[in-house]
């Protein structure tokens, strides 16, 4: 049986095949040479080029988000937000034992209630399934060809959804570190992806700092600011002096992130001292 091993050595022309075929050993995968971004061919040039870094060395973070020459910036961060779902998936079966509807009846974090966009009106719903109803919508707009057409270029209208999708994701790793710690510890050191995560949003703007409220010693980066500012003023007055809730806007788009987007709201509940980490 031919592994990967020995495809990669078999030409056509004079780039090895880098392919994996069904019953390969683990320690055979992925062990054709590693190659520069202009000589991988491919229409998933990109996406392979980015998964390449990620097993050379996934803790190189710097390394990991910097704009390869000669690729637009707004594809490299589409890119990365599909590798980003992609390894989310992997989250979830570390939280289902103990993220319940009886544990999280809703997704909170640090003082946060979230609504759920994937109903047919907005609504609270329970962590668990905003995660998942998150994550499916996500990869369902990522892969939407009405948004999405080529993996070489971005129509403008849709580069709005990127930052949407940002925003939303960021809320599984909140509602991940204050309310189920040490599975986001494990998943982190495995990873770091929250940590990549949350330099790639700094560096291309896709998250406002205000709304990072993980501390910084979970990405490696200067501290996250909650305080009020003038650039998103609603935002940011996110908790009530009361545990009363208070409606919050959300502060971008009014289109689909997954079903029917236009109505998602951020909600924010109870005085920051009553947070509890569960």
């Amino acid at each position: 049986m031919t592994t990967a091993v020995e495809e990669s050595t078999t030409t056509t022309s004079n780039t090895p095949l880098r392919r994996l075929y069904p019953g390969s050993h683990v320690e055979d995968t992925f062990q054709w040479p590693t190659l520069a971004l202009d000589d991988i061919e491919s229409s998933f040039s990109v996406q392979e080029y980015l998964q390449q870094l990620l097993r050379e060395d996934y803790t190189d973070i710097q390394r990991l988000i910097d704009l390869p020459e000669g690729i637009d910036a707004e594809i490299w961060q589409y890119e990365h937000l599909r590798q980003l779902c992609s390894q989310l998936n992997y989250l979830i079966p570390s939280l289902d034992s103990e993220c319940t509807v009886d544990s999280c009846p809703e997704m909170k974090a640090d003082g946060w209630l979230y609504l759920c966009a994937a109903h047919p009106v907005t609504k609270s719903c329970p962590a668990i399934d905003y995660i998942v109803h998150t994550l499916d919508g996500a990869t369902m707009l990522l892969n939407n060809s009405k948004y999405f057409p080529s993996r070489i270029s971005i129509p403008e209208p849709s580069l709005k959804h990127l930052q949407a999708i940002a925003r939303r994701l960021y809320r599984i790793f909140a509602h991940a570190y204050f309310h189920h710690r040490e599975a986001f510890e494990f998943f982190e050191n495995e990873t770091c992806l929250h940590s990549r995560f949350v330099r790639l949003s700094k560096k291309y703007s896709l998250i406002p700092k205000s709304l990072l409220i993980i501390p910084r010693s979970t990405d490696g980066d200067e501290p996250s600011s909650n305080s009020p500012t003038s650039e998103s003023p609603a935002i940011l007055s996110r908790r009530s002096s009361t545990s009363t809730v208070q409606e919050i806007p959300d502060d971008t788009d009014t289109s689909t992130i997954g079903a029917e987007d236009a109505g998602d709201e951020d909600q924010g509940s109870e005085p920051a001292d009553r947070v509890d980490d569960e």
